[in-house]
C-alpha cells in the first residue's frame, strides 16, 4: 500500500457538514487492489491480537463486533486502515468514531476519510495505520514495541497541541452558545464572534480587559500598596532590591516567619513561604532573585490558601488550593507514594489535565527536610507530608471547591478589588484560617491579585462542585441580544460565482459601511483591495471574518476550496448556489456533475438553521440540495410559471423571478416587482440572461437579509458589468467601428451564457477562445463545438500556463469541435500566444463586429484593449433596449 496524497480538512466539507475536522488519504492499495481481507491468510487473527479493541466499532452490521465480522467476510484494505487509524486515537483518549471508504474512478486507488481531534495525530494516525495494517499482511502481527511507541507518539503530539484547561473551557462554552471561533495563527490568540462583533481571549485575558489593570496586576508591589492605601488587608512587608535590605526589613517586620518572593513571579515561581532562619531567608532570597529583580518581603501568616475567581466585577467560584502532598501508608517512601499518585489518570504535564504530574527537586527536598523527612522516609499510615510550600496546580497541588462557603464580607471585598485593581476577569489569592468567617475575623490577608487567572481549579476540582467558570466569561463578552458575528453570505455555483458576489456586496453597502467579500479577482473590504489573486478558498474568507471593521461577509466559495480544506466557517447566514455543470471534472476525484453538486452543495448545507440557502430552481440539481437544508430556502428562476417555484410560494415560501421583463420578488402574497431590467446595467439592456440570474440570485440573497426593495433597487440600477466593478464578467467595450467584450468563461456552460449574448448581436462576430488545459479532452472538444454555434470566425488560441498538455494539443481539440459541428459555416485558424490572437482580432475586426475574448489573464486583456482608448460612453445605441418593447427583452434560459 502507498500513501499518495493526504489533506487536512477543518470545516464543513463534501464528506461531512457535522464533522468538521477529518484527514482525508488517497491510498493506493497497490498489489492489494483485488485482495479482500479474507484473501490474506492470518490477517484477521492478527488485527484481533494486535488491536483486540477493534471488537467496539459497530460499522454497517450496527451491532459490537460488526467491524471485524466484515473483516472476517472480506473488505478491502482501506476500510480496514480507516477503522485502525480511528481506534489508534480512541487508544490515546481522543474520541473519534466518523469515518469513510470510497474507491475512487481509478481502480484500487480510495478515499480513506478518518476524523481527528488534533491535525498532526490524526495524519500521524492514518499513516501508522498503513503501516500496522502492512506489517500484519507481511509478517502476520505489528510488534508492541512499534505500538507502544505509536501511542505514545500520538498523546505527545495531542499534548502539544492542546489548549489548554482555560482557552478549552472558553472555546466549549461559545461552541455551545452557537457563538463562532478561530485561532489567530502565531498570535496564541483565540477570536469569538466575527467582524465587528468579534472579542478575543488569549487564556481569561479578554479584549476587555483593562491593560493598566493587567500591568497593576503584574507588579505586586504596586498592587499591595494600592490595596493597602484602600484599607483591603494585604501582608505586612517591604519591596527590596539589594541584598543588603533583606536583613534590616526581616527586623522590621518582627522576625520570622516570613515569605520571600519575586516581584514578578507566577505560577508559585520563586516563592519560599514560613521562612524561620536566616540560611533560609539567603537561599529563598536567591531564589527569588533569579525570577525578578525587585524582591517582596511579608510577614508569613498562617491559614489555608483560597483562590477567589472575580469576574465582571462578581465573585463566581472559589477554590481552597492544598500543596502537592502525598498520604503515608506505613509501608511505601515518599517517593514510591509520589510515582503512586502520579499514576492517577487525571496527572498530566502541563495545564492541560485536571491536576498535573508531581515532580521530586530540590525545592522537595528542602520541604520534607523543614519536615524531619527525605524521599526515602517511609510515613506511617495516615500522615501527611507536604512536598510543596505553595499551594499551585501547576507544581502538583490539589483544589477544593468552596464557592458555597465563602462568607458575603469576603465575597463583597473581592468585588471591590476587582474594581479597584480595574480587571475584569481577576483571580484574587486569600490565605484565611477560615473562609466562612470575615478576614478580619480570623486573620485574613490578600495576597496577591491576578490578572489571566487559570480556570482548572474551578472546572475540575478534586474535591467538590466543578464550576463552569467560563459561562459567565462569556455573558459578560457577550451579553444576552447582542449579536456575535456579522452577517455571512457564502455564493457558490459552476459560473457566475464571481458577478454575484460584487453585487450582493454592492447591494448591502446600501445598508453596511464596511461590506469585506472575496472573489476570483481579490478580497476587498468596501472599495478597498486588500490583497489581489484568486481569494476564493478558507484562508481568504478567514482573512473577512477576522477583520474588526467588517460589518457583513459575501465570500466567493469556489471548488477547490471546499475540497481542499473545506469551508472556513460552521455556518453561513445565506448560502447561494447558483447552478452546476460540467467543469473541473476529474479534478480532486470529482468526476461526475452529481459529485460536484455535492461539492457546491456543502454551502447549501451549511446554512444556520435561521438562514436562508438561495437555490436555483431551473437547475435540478441545485434545487434538489432543499432537502439537505437545515435552514430555510428561497428559489429564484428566469421562468415565473416555474412550478417549484410556484408551489413553494403557495406555502409560504419567497422567490425571486424573471416576469414580464422585471426582476421580481415573490413573498406570499406579494409581489414586489424590483426593476426592469432594461434598467440594470448588468443585463446589457437584458440580452444577457444568466446575468439577469444572477441579478435575481443577488436580489434574494440581500431581501432576506432585510434590506429594502428600494435600497436593492438603487443598487441594481448603478451596478455595471465594467472592467472597474466586474472585472472578466460580460466587459463590453465601444471600440468605434466595433465592440469588444472579455470574459472569463472557461467551461461549456459559461460559454453557453456568453453565447446567448452573442447571437442577439446584429453585426458579424469573432471569438478569440480557449480552454484550460487540465480539462479533460470531451469538455475541450466541447468548447469548440458550442464556439462554432454562435460565432463566425474563430481564433484558437491556449493560455501561457498549459496545465500539462503539451503545445498545440488543446487547441487542436477546440478546433476537432469546431470541426464536428454540422453544416457550420465559421471560419476558424490557431494562434497559440493569447497576446498575438487578441491583437489580430482587434486589429481585423470589421465594421459593426464584436470580438469576444476569452482569456486566461482578465487584465492582461483588458490593459490591451485599454491601451486602444476605447470610448466611454453612458449610452450604448447598440444595448439601450426601449423598456415599452417587451418583445426585445424576452425570458430566455439559463446555461445549467
Amino acid at each position: 500500500m502507498r500513501i499518495l496524497h493526504t489533506r487536512t480538512l477543518r470545516g464543513p466539507n463534501y464528506w461531512s457538514i457535522r464533522r468538521p475536522k477529518l484527514i482525508v488519504v488517497r491510498l493506493d492499495l497497490e498489489e492489494l487492489a483485488e485482495s479482500p481481507s479474507n484473501t490474506l491468510p492470518g490477517f484477521y487473527d492478527g488485527l484481533v491480537q494486535v488491536l483486540p479493541s477493534l471488537e467496539e466499532h459497530h460499522c454497517s452490521p450496527g451491532c459490537r463486533g460488526g467491524f471485524l465480522r466484515r473483516v472476517q467476510e472480506g473488505t478491502m484494505m482501506g476500510h480496514i486502515v480507516e477503522h485502525v487509524a480511528l481506534e489508534l486515537q480512541v487508544l490515546t483518549g481522543m474520541t473519534v468514531g466518523f469515518g469513510r471508504t470510497r474507491e475512487t474512478s481509478t481502480a484500487g486507488i480510495y478515499q480513506v476519510v478518518v476524523e481527528y481531534k488534533n491535525e498532526a495525530a490524526g495524519r500521524y494516525a492514518t499513516r501508522a495505520a498503513v503501516r500496522l495494517c502492512q506489517s500484519i499482511i507481511d509478517t502476520g502481527s505489528y510488534p508492541a514495541t512499534e505500538l507502544r511507541t505509536d501511542l505514545a507518539d500520538l498523546k505527545e503530539l495531542q499534548a502539544n497541541a492542546a489548549l489548554g484547561a482555560t482557552t478549552d473551557a472558553l472555546v466549549g462554552e461559545a461552541e455551545a452558545r452557537g457563538i463562532p471561533w478561530m485561532e489567530l495563527e502565531n498570535c496564541d490568540l483565540f477570536q469569538l464572534g466575527y467582524g465587528k462583533y468579534q472579542k478575543r481571549v488569549q487564556a481569561a485575558l479578554t479584549s476587555s480587559s483593562n491593560v493598566l489593570g493587567v500591568e497593576l496586576a503584574c507588579d505586586k508591589g504596586r498592587t499591595k500598596a494600592v490595596l493597602e492605601n484602600m484599607g483591603a488587608p494585604v501582608p505586612a512587608g517591604a519591596l527590596i532590591y539589594s541584598f543588603d535590605d533583606l536583613e534590616p526589613t526581616i527586623e522590621n517586620l518582627g522576625g520570622y516567619p516570613i515569605v520571600i518572593k519575586p516581584l514578578d513571579g507566577n505560577h508559585g515561581r520563586g516563592i519560599t513561604i514560613d521562612i524561620r532562619s536566616w540560611q533560609e531567608a539567603e537561599e529563598a532570597y536567591d531564589r527569588a532573585k533569579e525570577i525578578s529583580r525587585g524582591i517582596i518581603v511579608e510577614r508569613f501568616y498562617a491559614g489555608r490558601d483560597h483562590r477567589i475567581l472575580v469576574v465582571n466585577h462578581q465573585v463566581v467560584a472559589v477554590a481552597e488550593r492544598v500543596p502537592a502532598h502525598v498520604v503515608g501508608n506505613g509501608a511505601y517512601t515518599i517517593a514510591e507514594l509520589v510515582e503512586q499518585e502520579n499514576q492517577d489518570e487525571r496527572r498530566g504535564n502541563g495545564h492541560d489535565n485536571v491536576l498535573t504530574q508531581i515532580q521530586l527537586d530540590d525545592s522537595t527536598d528542602e520541604m520534607l527536610a523543614r519536615q524531619g523527612l527525605s524521599v526515602d522516609t517511609v510515613l506511617e499510615m495516615d500522615q501527611l507530608a507536604y512536598l510543596r510550600a505553595t499551594a499551585n496546580l501547576s507544581t502538583g497541588g490539589t483544589a477544593i471547591d468552596r464557592t458555597d462557603d465563602i462568607h458575603p464580607d469576603n465575597v463583597w471585598l473581592a468585588e471591590r478589588v476587582s474594581r479597584i485593581i480595574d480587571l475584569d476577569i481577576a483571580g484574587i489569592d486569600v490565605i484565611t484560617t477560615d473562609i466562612t468567617k470575615p478576614l478580619k475575623e480570623a486573620d485574613g490577608v490578600i495576597v496577591e491579585v491576578n490578572a489571566a487567572p487559570g480556570l482548572r481549579m474551578h472546572l475540575a476540582p478534586s474535591e467538590g462542585v466543578a464550576r463552569n467558570v467560563a459561562a459567565p466569561i462569556l455573558q459578560m463578552l457577550f451579553p444576552p441580544d447582542t449579536p456575535t458575528h456579522v452577517p455571512v453570505v457564502a455564493v457558490t455555483g459552476t459560473n457566475g460565482k464571481t458577478t454575484t458576489t460584487r453585487l450582493i456586496a454592492h447591494i448591502a453597502r446600501q445598508v453596511h459601511a464596511a461590506v469585506g467579500f472575496t472573489t476570483t479577482d481579490g478580497i476587498y473590504i468596501g472599495d478597498h483591495l486588500i490583497e489581489k489573486g484568486d481569494t476564493t478558498g478558507p484562508q481568504s474568507a478567514r482573512m473577512i471574518l477576522q477583520d474588526p471593521t467588517v460589518e457583513m461577509a459575501v465570500l466567493e466559495t469556489a471548488r477547490g476550496g471546499i475540497l481542499r480544506s473545506g469551508l472556513a466557517f460552521p455556518h453561513c447566514d445565506v448560502g447561494v448556489v447558483l447552478n452546476v455543470a460540467a467543469d473541473h471534472l476529474g479534478l480532486g476525484d470529482i468526476d461526475t456533475i452529481d459529485q460536484m453538486a455535492r461539492v457546491k452543495g456543502v454551502i447549501a448545507e451549511a446554512v444556520h438553521a435561521d438562514g436562508y440557502a438561495i437555490l436555483n430552481a431551473d437547475d435540478e440539481r441545485v434545487a434538489a440540495m432543499a432537502d439537505r437544508v437545515a435552514g430555510k430556502v428561497a428559489y429564484f428562476s428566469m421562468d415565473a410559471q416555474n412550478p417549484l417555484v410556484q408551489d413553494h410560494v403557495r406555502d409560504g415560501g419567497i422567490a425571486a423571478v424573471y416576469d414580464d421583463g422585471h426582476i421580481v420578488i415573490l413573498q406570499n402574497e406579494w409581489v414586489h416587482r424590483i426593476e426592469h431590467v432594461t434598467k440594470v446595467p448588468l443585463t446589457l439592456g437584458g440580452r444577457a440572461p444568466f446575468m439577469i440570474a444572477n441579478a435575481l440570485a443577488a436580489s434574494l440573497a440581500t431581501f432576506v437579509q432585510g434590506i429594502t426593495v428600494e435600497q436593492i433597487r438603487a443598487a441594481l440600477r448603478s451596478f455595471e458589468a465594467s472592467a472597474q466593478q466586474t472585472p472578466g464578467r460580460m466587459n463590453l467595450f465601444n471600440m468605434g467601428r466595433f465592440h469588444a467584450l472579455v470574459d472569463y468563461a472557461h467551461n461549456p456552460a459559461g460559454y453557453e451564457a456568453v453565447g446567448g449574448f452573442v447571437k442577439n448581436w446584429s453585426g458579424p462576430t469573432i471569438g478569440v477562445v480557449g480552454g484550460p488545459g487540465d480539462r479533460r479532452d470531451e469538455d475541450l472538444i466541447g468548447l469548440g463545438q458550442l464556439a462554432a454555434t454562435f460565432f463566425d470566425h474563430i481564433i484558437v488560441k491556449e493560455d501561457d500556463d498549459r496545465r500539462g498538455r503539451p503545445a498545440g494539443e488543446a487547441s487542436g481539440l477546440i478546433v476537432q469541435g469546431i470541426g464536428q459541428v454540422p453544416d457550420s459555416a465559421v471560419s476558424h485558424f490557431i494562434q497559440l500566444d493569447e497576446t498575438t490572437a487578441i491583437e489580430w482580432a482587434l486589429d481585423h475586426a470589421p465594421e459593426d463586429a464584436l470580438v469576444v475574448i476569452f482569456p486566461e489573464q482578465v487584465s492582461r486583456a483588458i490593459e490591451i484593449i485599454q491601451k486602444r482608448d476605447p470610448i466611454v460612453d453612458d449610452a450604448n445605441p447598440a444595448l439601450l433596449v426601449d423598456p415599452a418593447d417587451e418583445s426585445s427583452v424576452e425570458p430566455m434560459p439559463v446555461g445549467s
